[in-house]
């Protein structure tokens, strides 16, 4: 099975961090291409305000479900 990299940008905002803000950046075929993409985004406008540790880069197989279970939006949770 084939692999990719996921490489997200991700920081909480709202009132005491209650929400995630992400953004998918890219899909890579190695880890080392999502790396380098992070050297030059961590410069880019928005990006180079917060900390290296806001990009996340996840291994995903390919072909394979990631998500087996159902969900709740997000007013349920709050309640």
């Amino acid at each position: 099975m084939g692999t990719v990299y996921i490489l997200q940008h991700s920081y909480e905002v709202g009132e005491d961090g209650q929400f995630d803000e992400i953004k998918m950046i890219g899909v890579y075929s190695s880890r080392e291409s999502a790396e380098k993409t992070i050297v030059r985004y961590k410069m880019l406008s928005g990006f180079k305000d917060y900390p290296i540790s806001c990009f996340y880069i996840s291994k995903y197989e390919i072909d394979k479900d990631h998500w087996t279970d159902g969900f709740i939006k997000t007013d349920e949770a709050l309640l």
